[in-house]
């Protein structure tokens, strides 16, 4: 079976879609109470010996349940069968594990027959059949594969998938970093996508992540879902085709505006085929409200316009503001004599005026002679815990994690005191951050054990950030 006529082909895809939709009768679907099964409407394949493709695809997935006696854990009282007679010039069928489950599968490349329980899914049950694409089938070759699930009384469900020789593969322009924003300052942010497939895109899905920044336009045909409280824009284009090698840009442009405090932000952008999904690890949630701005419609761009550097699936494009944050410790004195036990409470302050966010770590030395009784701890489980910060016996390495300007972050040890000596706090950035320090000289506390008054006891412990 190769590409049919485009009338005969638009029957052929609306009887096909309405036979899925029918397929397990009044009532019937996933989560029903009638049996039903469940396949995709249109399945695209990789040309033969070709391993490209698009980004995160979505396996095929094919399910079924017999609602009236759902059994599993082998027990083979059911049968799933896929044909594909009369498509066989352009796909075939490949089995997967039948030698661990047992050879419970009979047939050839056309027709394979499985004995199968109550309840199927081909993601997680052994016996699997997949289309594949038949010897010589060539890009936008389309042929139909037949899927019949008889339940424990008999009964028979079908499904059928359209399946597609060649793929879709869209693309999102990558936009270059935004370095040294001004805070608060208005940023424009093109949308272009490119279908570098071997097929027409036939209707598109488009995700607008703001991240640490905030939409200043919201698009009339963009659905904003809300729990992200409108920092994810959702929009659908079942119109728009797109064929290969062809790009379009999306008007008017993405306007943004970076955090007033956040040092190192970034938004993105995700595309996808309608009828391929977002991917199998791709979110697009479901509701949300309308915006209130222009609609965001699509316009054809030249090849010059195109010449680009894109990239499978999404991008995200890094926004740096041209800020700093001073990250304060102050030095501690420990009073007491040998022996004597203390706290020792480390406070890490960021002075603002940004937020680098989870960007340094504090790192403990004790003072010579000093032993650490106690440290800071975090819970794994209802009254289970263990250290938070990391030691290699000689000095503890504690995450800071995210401070917004004016806060702080406290470390408290116990500490069995020797004789007098130093130690130091010090506050590094983490390898992959910079908090552009104005001040890196109050980035390194001392911590001093002094002699205790001859004549009075160390023994009891006292808190604070001198001994």
């Amino acid at each position: 079976m190769r590409r049919l006529p485009g009338a005969a082909l638009a029957a052929a895809t609306t009887a096909l879609l309405l036979a899925l939709t029918a397929c397990a009768g009044a009532g019937a679907g996933v989560g029903g109470e009638e049996p039903w099964i469940s396949a995709p409407e249109v399945f695209y394949l990789r040309p033969q010996g070709d391993k490209s493709g698009p980004h995160d695809k979505e396996p095929f997935h094919l399910q079924a349940e017999d609602t009236k006696a759902p059994t599993r854990n082998g027990q083979r009282d059911h049968r799933l069968t896929a044909d594909v007679r009369g498509s066989e010039d352009v796909i075939r069928l490949k089995t997967v594990g039948l030698r661990k489950s047992g050879a419970r599968c009979t047939g050839d490349t056309v027709r394979v027959s499985c004995e199968v329980d109550g309840t199927y899914n081909n993601w997680e049950d052994l016996d699997r059949v997949l289309p594949v694409p038949a010897k010589g089938a060539e890009s936008g070759d389309e042929g139909v594969v037949r899927f019949t699930y008889t339940t424990k009384d008999g009964g028979k469900l079908t499904a059928r998938t359209r399946v597609v020789v060649g793929e879709p593969v869209v693309e999102v322009r990558a936009i270059k970093p935004f370095k040294d924003v001004r805070p608060g300052a208005a940023i424009t942010a093109p949308v272009v996508v490119r279908n570098n497939g071997e097929v027409p895109v036939e209707g598109l899905g488009l995700k607008l992540v703001d991240g640490e920044l905030d939409f200043t336009r919201r698009y009339a045909n963009c659905r904003y879902p809300e729990p992200q409280r409108g920092h994810m824009a959702i929009c659908r284009f079942p119109d728009l085709r797109i064929g290969p090698g062809e790009t379009v840009v999306f008007r008017p442009a993405v306007r943004l505006r970076a955090s007033e405090t956040t040092m190192y932000g970034s938004f993105g952008q995700d595309a996808w085929a309608l009828d391929m999904g977002p991917g199998q690890y791709g979110v697009a949630p479901e509701g949300g409200d309308r915006g209130d701005g222009p609609a965001l419609e699509a316009e054809r761009v030249d090849g010059a316009d195109a010449k680009r550097t894109f990239v499978k699936g999404g991008a995200r494009t890094d926004v740096t503001l041209d800020s700093h944050a001073d990250y304060e410790i102050s030095d501690v004195d420990l009073k007491g004599a040998p022996g004597a036990e203390r706290k020792v409470r480390l406070t890490v302050r960021n002075n603002g005026p940004g937020d680098p966010g989870p960007a340094a770590e504090l790192v403990f030395s004790p003072p010579f002679g000093v032993t650490v009784l106690k440290q800071p701890m975090s819970a794994i489980d209802e009254d289970v815990y263990e250290p938070y910060c990391d030691s290699n016996g000689f000095a503890y390495t504690c995450d800071v994690r995210r401070l917004e300007p004016g806060d702080s972050r406290t470390f408290e040890f116990t500490l069995r005191l020797g004789e007098p000596g130093e130690g130091t706090a010090t506050i590094l950035d983490r390898d992959d951050t910079d908090r552009r320090d104005p001040d890196p000289a109050n980035d390194e506390a001392t911590i001093r054990v002094r002699p205790w008054p001859t004549g009075r006891s160390g023994r009891s412990g006292r808190s604070g950030r001198s001994g």
